[in-house]
């Protein structure tokens, strides 16, 4: 039986042109034929593209007309709605941030910041704690929290707006940074965790062996491998804490203190009338957090992928 399948394998051999050494070049072009063929679009793929196509100018168009339109004057944002300004006019710009989108910008900045990097640590060290401490009670902790995410924010307006009046924190940066971390760490736990539990003990028990503590193992061997994750869970919460407007709204009545969502509400009574530079200031509150997701949308990816394995 060996000796037909070798007189097979050589008879094979033998009718095989021979072309003296092996021609990489033909080999490199078969490989790219293989790869083309492996991605050649399906007609089925068609319907698909066209969708996706649609999708992406129904998302990326009103941004474009936004700020096109911000550098117009308001007669012209009416006469020509969907042509390019005659005259660019940065200085709608700078009356924007004159006229307050300067102060909402800082108070964002801050509410959005500490709110992320409190979200992030706290749901780190939950989701470390859960993965390390296996018990039944940390099942239920996870239940609970699977629960919190389909507890709608508005639910809990009027309770929280009486703790907070009982606590004196209405009207500060607390009346909202404290809700937005309260709401996102229930997602941000799941998600850590999730890439928690796929760290091999093996380092886990190395690191042990070489003498850390349970901290130096949660800094050294379990936040390193979760980076992707971590700034998911931070782009997450940022992009909560900036867009956030019922809370901002209603906890907070000095407009010293009121983040873009509410001050840009109190920017249109004023500038009612003056479309571009009202316009510009919604450039500038859409911009930071367009920018940061831009940024860190490879991380953002790969943190949802790692997310979404265990759980």
């Amino acid at each position: 039986m060996s000796t037909n399948l070798r007189d097979t394998v050589l008879g094979d051999l033998d009718a095989t042109p021979q072309s003296g050494p092996l021609d990489t070049t033909s080999v490199a072009t078969l490989g790219r034929q293989k790869r083309t063929r492996k991605h050649t679009s399906t007609p089925w793929n068609i319907p698909a593209y066209v969708m996706l196509a649609v999708y992406a100018i129904a998302i990326a168009y009103p941004l474009f007309w936004m700020v096109i339109s911000s550098f117009k004057t308001s007669s012209e944002v009416y006469q020509n709605p969907w042509g390019l300004p005659s005259e660019w006019l940065v200085k709608n710009y700078a009356a924007a941030w004159e006229r307050g989108i300067s102060d909402y910008f800082v108070n964002s900045l801050i509410v959005t910041i500490v709110s992320t990097i409190a979200t992030v640590a706290i749901a780190a060290l939950c989701a470390y704690g859960m993965v390390r401490l296996r018990s039944r009670v940390s099942d239920v902790i996870l239940i609970v929290l699977m629960g919190g995410l389909v507890v709608a924010p508005q639910v809990s307006l009027i309770p929280l707006y009486k703790l907070l009046d009982s606590m004196n924190l209405l009207d500060t940066y607390w009346a909202m940074i404290l809700p937005y971390v309260a709401f996102r760490l229930p997602m941000a736990i799941i998600l850590i965790r999730s890439v928690f539990l796929s760290v091999p003990l093996e380092l886990v028990d190395a690191a042990t062996i070489d003498g850390c503590s349970s901290l130096k193992t949660f800094r050294h061997v379990y936040l390193p491998l979760s980076r992707s994750v971590l700034v998911t869970a931070a782009v997450l919460t940022a992009y909560f804490a900036w867009n956030e407007f019922l809370f901002a709204i209603v906890y907070v009545d000095s407009d010293a203190i009121r983040t873009i969502p509410a001050g840009l509400m109190s920017f249109r009574d004023a500038l009612s009338t003056d479309w571009g530079v009202l316009l510009a200031g919604l450039v500038i509150a859409a911009l930071p957090i367009i920018v940061v997701f831009l940024l860190l949308q490879r991380y953002f990816v790969a943190g949802v992928a790692a997310g979404s394995v265990k759980g």
